[in-house]
């Protein structure tokens, strides 16, 4: 991007010495830091106490695939920040484009019928690179206001068109869609229902297409059309003439990283249109590369009337999410809809979306998105498939640059005669704690292990980041059978 236009822009000479500065060894009193964070900041998803008695790990540099804590120790980010960094850390082109348009317009809001350059042209963008279907976005701060605007848009979609009583959502289980009061509901992970009252009315839940969970007995596409007829049962039993949409992410992420058989999505096509119901789907993770595609719902097979987007969009440089809003929705919103009483004051917060044009263009001119399909991706496939010749693990699989294995206590004849641990041992926090201890981000969603590294790891780094997991897959192996739990 260029920044000759703005002669407050950054010169080449100042931003690298920036870059020189961040790249040398600073000293940081990581005690003091804790204890101030102890002190003030209450942590997403987190248990107090329990992390007040262990103070958190303070992360203070990155680049490319590398991250530094405040002790100087290097660790491989396997989970991409929080599946958002797709470029990778230190890209000093979306730094130079924040700062060009904070010199230029910080700040302006999208009500009382105004725009900025930086909102317009990445709404162009959005619909140059998305599926056909897709000419319109609503702007959001995150995915989470991005799925509340999916139940305010879709509920007033069948309003408009007359059918009141068409505002049940479907969702599934152990499903993330947010944080917020509306997007837990849809999500489907019982400990975000249980505090806050939740779901809201008009949320339903099905079960996951899990193959491990629930396919015993079937080949995974059987059951992918077992999983996906779940859906039909539902709309039966609560009444065609009362759901208004489905929701799904392509490959569930924060669930463990739930690759559907291949079955599975056309399926659910076929019940939404059979059904004539809106399909809904939550790209936050899947979006802008991460499975060889820059929308999952395009290696899936499926339209979707809305998709939902955060994360990689900017790769979490700045915070931004949205909408995009397919033209079966968007021609009812628009032609006949009046004021749609939704919005936010960082709506196309100019900033955001200046960052979100120059990621765009890196993913684009780095083809990163053909790098994962073609290279990357089925590289990663063939290590974590090596992986699952490992005593601990179970079962692994991939998808893009997403993967994941299960720890079990025994393998069995067949992936699900395996002999599973007990959840109150914990065994996939052990793994993950031996993970931090060893230079390498691996999350633990129960026993089931998963990564989702920067789209710009190379083949080398995947070497380097599966041969940590090894390490720490010995490891912890290890320290079971020292607690003589296998």
């Amino acid at each position: 991007m260029s920044t000759t236009n703005n002669p407050l822009a950054p010169s080449a000479a100042f931003v690298s010495s920036v870059a020189q500065k961040n790249a040398a060894p600073q000293v940081y009193d990581t005690n003091a830091i804790q204890k101030m964070d102890t002190a003030h900041y209450l942590h997403p998803f987190t248990d107090f106490q329990d992390l007040a008695s262990k103070g958190a790990r303070v992360i203070v540099r990155g680049d490319g695939v590398y991250l530094w804590d405040s002790q100087g120790k290097k660790i491989v980010d396997g989970m991409s920040g929080l599946w958002c960094v797709n470029v990778g850390y230190g890209r000093t082109s979306i730094s130079q484009a924040v700062y060009q348009q904070m010199e230029t317009l910080p700040f302006y809001n999208s009500f009382f019928g105004t725009t900025n350059v930086p909102a317009a042209q990445l709404a162009a963008k959005l619909a140059q690179i998305s599926p056909p279907q897709f000419q319109h976005v609503f702007f959001t701060s995150s995915g989470s206001e991005g799925n509340d605007t999916n139940v305010r848009m879709v509920r007033r979609y069948w309003d408009i068109l007359g059918y009141q009583e068409r505002h049940t959502i479907i969702s599934r289980h152990n499903a993330y869609h947010g944080s917020t009061v509306a997007g837990a509901s849809l999500g489907g992970m019982d400990g975000m229902h249980a505090q806050g009252g939740l779901p809201i009315p008009g949320i339903a839940h099905i079960g996951q297409p899990n193959y491990l969970e629930s396919g015993h007995g079937l080949s995974p596409e059987e059951f992918g059309i077992k999983a996906a007829g779940w859906l039909e049962d539902k709309i039966l039993e609560i009444g065609a003439d009362k759901v208004a949409a489905f929701i799904g992410e392509p490959v569930q992420g924060a669930g463990g990283v739930i690759i559907p058989p291949s079955t599975y999505w056309p399926e659910i096509q076929r019940i939404c249109d059979k059904y004539g119901i809106l399909l809904i789907a939550d790209e936050v993770i899947c979006g802008f590369g991460r499975l060889g595609r820059w929308f999952g719902s395009e290696l899936f097979g499926i339209k979707p009337d809305l998709i939902t987007f955060a994360k990689g969009v900017t790769s979490g440089y700045v915070p931004l999410g949205g909408v995009l809003v397919g033209d079966r929705v968007a021609k009812v919103l628009i032609e006949r809809g009046g004021e749609f009483t939704n919005g936010f004051t960082y709506s196309g917060h100019p900033v955001a979306c200046a960052a979100a044009l120059e990621n765009i263009r890196i993913l684009e001119d780095e083809q990163l998105v053909a790098k994962v399909a073609d290279d990357t991706g089925p590289y990663l496939h063939q290590c974590f498939a090596s992986l699952g010749e490992h005593p601990l693990v179970g079962y692994a699989d991939s998808c893009g640059l997403v993967a994941g294995l299960n720890l079990v206590r025994k393998k069995g004849a067949t992936v699900h005669e395996n002999e599973l641990f007990d959840e109150d041992q914990g065994v996939g926090m052990l793994c993950r704690g031996h993970m931090f201890d060893n230079g390498v981000i691996m999350r633990a969603v129960g026993e089931r292990m998963i990564v989702a590294p920067p789209l710009v790891m190379t083949r080398a780094q995947i070497d380097e980041m599966v041969a940590l997991i090894r390490l720490c897959l010995d490891k912890t192996y290890d320290e079971v059978k020292a607690k003589g739990w296998v």
